[in-house]
């Protein structure tokens, strides 16, 4: 069945909730640290980033197996929280929700975000969607954040 991405509205966040954490729980294994920010992040803190940025779901049948958020500040979109159900990550649906985020804020300039730096799956993705390193951020010893950047090609003409 294929995945649908769609806009996201405040009665998805539990839904979102559940996915971020079960995206997240192997990024809290990885870094040794079960406190990192998407898991302990509440039901209501979903809801109002849903209701007050741009917040897509990537749908299989009636299951939400995805998500990301946007907020736009000036022409850049902060981009933050992409996440796939664990059954279908390498699968295209990050991808797509990412491809589909571009294309919903045609005014962005360039889209931003971060990962941690062993997080070599996700930097991959990044790196293949033209997003470029910008800038490493250590947060103390096990984690250090790669802060990268996709601009728009200016336009011909």
């Amino acid at each position: 069945m294929p995945v649908k991405i769609v806009q996201a509205v405040p009665g998805d966040a539990g839904e979102i909730l559940t996915v971020q954490r079960a995206a997240y729980v192997a990024e809290a294994q990885l870094y040794g640290d079960p406190f990192v920010p998407p898991l302990v992040e509440s039901l209501e803190q979903v809801r109002k980033a849903v209701e007050t940025g741009v917040a897509l779901k990537a749908v299989e049948g009636s299951r939400l197996v995805g998500a990301v958020r946007g907020r736009l500040s000036g022409s850049t979109c902060r981009v933050g929280r992409l996440v796939v159900v664990p059954d279908l990550q390498g699968r295209g649906v990050g991808t797509a929700l990412l491809t589909a985020l571009h294309e919903r804020l045609p005014q962005a300039e360039a889209f931003d975000l971060f990962t941690g730096h062993l997080s070599e799956g996700n930097l991959r993705l990044y790196r293949r969607l033209g997003y470029r390193e910008t800038r490493r951020e250590r947060m103390d010893d096990h984690l250090t954040l790669v802060h990268l950047r996709r601009t728009r090609p200016a336009p011909q003409g």
